[in-house]
């Protein structure tokens, strides 16, 4: 079982959920993160700091979120490490908002 992020990240890439990790499992590209699952260790203290509710507990993954599973681990591994808290994307607000958050 694993950590997960979701869509709902892409095009805001908010980092709160990175301020509360213990370990360094967040990955980041231009338009969102990803959690490493071979580093995260499921205190799962990011799930409820996301905003855009991005994040999920791999049983808790909705059935049309499912192919996430496989993107967070194929594209962590690729990525830097995000460790610190970034600025939200551009237009990272509107697509909160488009989200219904």
């Amino acid at each position: 079982m694993t950590t997960l992020v979701t869509d709902n990240c892409n095009k805001c890439r908010f980092t709160d959920c990175v301020t509360v990790c213990p370990v360094d499992c967040f990955h980041y590209d231009d338009d969102m993160l990803y959690i490493d699952p071979d580093v995260c260790i499921d205190c799962n203290a990011c799930i409820p700091e996301c905003p855009v509710e991005a994040i999920y507990e791999e049983d808790d993954l909705p059935e049309d979120k499912q192919e996430w599973i496989v993107i967070n681990a194929e594209r962590a591994g690729d990525l830097p490490v995000c460790d610190e808290k970034m600025e939200a994307l551009p237009g990272a607000e509107q697509r909160k908002a488009e989200l219904g958050f």
